[in-house]
């Protein structure tokens, strides 16, 4: 395998094993503050670490002030603001839902907009999806009814919270497929992450949410991780990665890994444990993922769902 093929998968999965321990850091700093809280100043970080990413990027493109590239930064500035607005709706519901249910079933449950992506485009953008995406759809529904419903069906308000996230975070990758052509996408990310925080405050005092000093130096571990390392270092990751990938599907691939890292996590250091029908309903959703998510036996593979999904925010994790 070409070296730089190598590289590129390796530079991937690390960025899925960071968003994926980002699920446990964001549990963890719900002990602290309040998610609204937690989302203004994890998504003030990180913006302020990615625009150095965005000045390198430029100086060594040698981005010129012509008229192409400010109607680009002003496409890209419209693009930010609206989805940012949707990201702030998918990365609040994530924050309340991680108050009452566990970091590993967050990520799986969140990890199914990747199924829902293509027959959400079928819907509202009359996008073809093939008859694979189906079955994957059945199967994540499956794993879903496995890993959240409980006998007398009934649900946890925790996962409901997330599965909203979900929804939200399918319209979000939607949205940025629609712009994708006319826009920068590091500086899409500064802009989203900065709307984010920006219309986290007002619900920090809608939802009464106690911000103190020592609240906010308690959670500084978790901040800093999902600000910089989750937001900053994951995102440069996927550009790196995604640059010298061959194949957009297996891009694909490797960052949904990160729903696997969020259990594996969860069970290291919060000692969280699934059931064996949880379990099912994992291995029914990484089944649905990974159908979802496999190369058609020709022509290309449109890039949603690989080049847009850390550009979504993961990343967003």
């Amino acid at each position: 395998m070409d070296k730089k093929v190598i590289k590129s998968n390796a530079a991937l999965l690390l960025a899925a094993m960071i968003w994926g321990l980002a699920f446990v850091a964001q549990s963890d700093g719900m002990n602290y503050i309040g998610p609204f809280t937690f989302g203004a100043i994890r998504c003030f970080l990180g913006a302020a670490v990615l625009v150095p990413v965005y000045l390198i990027i430029q100086k060594k493109n040698g981005a010129a002030n012509d008229e192409n590239a400010r109607e680009i930064r002003k496409t890209t500035f419209k693009a930010g603001l609206l989805c940012g607005a949707i990201l702030f709706g998918a990365t609040s519901t994530q924050q309340i839902g991680l108050q009452y249910t566990a970091a590993g079933k967050a990520g799986f449950i969140t990890a199914l907009y990747i199924v829902l992506v293509p027959v959400f485009g079928m819907i509202f953008f009359k996008k073809k999806a093939s008859w694979r995406t189906w079955i994957s759809v059945a199967i994540a529904t499956a794993g879903l009814y496995l890993l959240c419903i409980k006998e007398g069906f009934t649900i946890d308000k925790g996962d409901i919270w997330v599965i909203a996230c979900a929804l939200i975070f399918t319209f979000h990758i939607l949205t940025i497929d629609k712009f994708a052509d006319r826009i920068d996408g590091t500086l899409l990310s500064i802009v989203q992450f900065a709307t984010v925080s920006v219309l986290s405050v007002p619900f920090i005092f809608i939802n009464r949410e106690q911000v103190t000093l020592s609240s906010v130096t308690g959670a500084w571990v978790s901040l800093l991780y999902t600000g910089i390392l989750s937001c900053g270092v994951g995102y440069t990751m996927q550009i790196i990665g995604q640059k010298d990938a061959k194949n957009p599907a297996i891009a694909s691939l490797l960052m949904s890994m990160e729903s696997v890292f969020a259990v594996i996590f969860g069970w290291l250091i919060l000692h969280e444990k699934l059931s064996g029908r949880e379990f099912a309903g994992v291995v029914l959703m990484s089944a649905a993922i990974v159908l979802s998510q496999l190369p058609a036996g020709s022509g290309k593979r449109k890039k949603t769902g690989a080049g847009e999904l850390a550009a979504a925010g993961e990343a967003t994790d």
